[in-house]
């Protein structure tokens, strides 16, 4: 598995991350990440996530976002520059 499989599968499991933001960052449509993920994970995995994006939980879809949702990544992370992470 490659990294932007990696990538894409991280993205997918993440509720906050939109199908938009995988279609602009890998330009993969919501039924092509859905092939990634069926072809990528064990079943039972799939079948989890699968019920979790269509539960209602999960906000993967735009339209079904609070319109207050304008960003991919939490407010409080910070960027990393010049390759260089901070030890805590």
């Amino acid at each position: 598995m490659d990294r932007d499989t990696d990538r894409i599968i991280e993205m997918a499991w993440e509720d906050r991350t939109p199908f938009e933001a995988i279609k602009a960052q890998f330009d993969l449509s919501e039924a092509d990440v859905i092939k990634v993920m069926r072809s990528e994970l064990k079943r039972s995995s799939f079948n989890l996530w699968r019920k979790r994006v269509n539960s209602g939980v999960s906000q993967k879809h735009a339209q079904k976002r609070n319109a207050d949702i304008d960003r991919f990544k939490c407010t409080r992370q910070q960027p990393i520059s010049l390759n260089k992470i901070s030890k805590r």
